[in-house]
């Protein structure tokens, strides 16, 4: 019974993740986009499929992964994701500066920028974080407030940015992926406030 419940939650989070990709992979919009916006476009869904990801390796949450497994990839995976970011933002500004520069002076005409820039830097914010704790030490409460608290803005925002958008990725499996993300991130959140 446990073997068959860790085959299930695998072929859910497997089935919510591939689907987004795929629909977004063979999205119609894409027929005319040059290269490099669309690796931007994808350095954007993959950041939001690792957005699923993290707060299940936070809370180790992951069938056959150990809690110190778990901590270990989350960082990885944390690293993955600042990557994501820089690629999309970089993408986006080759193929078009004077969009990125409204949307990063907050004078963008679409909303759905602001949130994208709001979630930018609080990912910018928590690995500037994750390495002073690394190299200065921090104490374990403050660390894990501040980290959750990046975590819920980074998420909260990155959802509304790609809600807004009406772009390569297909709603409904973009919907349904948003909503895994909400319900893994209030599942960890909720069970660090449980557990505090």
């Amino acid at each position: 019974m446990y073997r068959l419940q860790n085959f299930l939650i695998w072929i859910a989070l497997l089935t919510i993740i591939g689907i987004a990709v795929i629909a977004a992979a063979t999205s119609p919009l894409l027929v005319w986009r040059n290269p490099v916006y669309i690796a931007a476009g994808f350095a954007g869904v993959l950041a939001l499929v690792l957005l699923l990801l993290q707060p299940l390796l936070a809370g180790a949450y992951l069938p056959g992964f150990s809690r110190s497994a778990s901590k270990r990839f989350h960082r990885w995976v944390g690293a993955c994701l600042f990557i994501f970011v820089i690629v999309h933002v970089a993408g986006l500004w080759v193929t078009s500066p004077p969009d990125v520069i409204d949307a990063l002076t907050f004078t963008s005409a679409v909303q759905f920028s602001i949130w994208g820039v709001l979630a930018m830097w609080c990912v910018f914010a928590t690995t500037a974080l994750a390495i002073f704790r690394l190299k200065r030490g921090m104490k374990p409460k403050l660390w894990r407030t501040a980290h959750k608290s990046f975590a819920l803005i980074i998420a909260g925002c990155t959802i509304a940015h790609a809600m807004m958008i009406d772009g390569t990725m297909e709603y409904w499996s973009k919907l349904v992926l948003c909503i895994a993300v909400v319900v893994a991130t209030a599942a960890v959140i909720a069970n660090f406030k449980l557990n505090k």
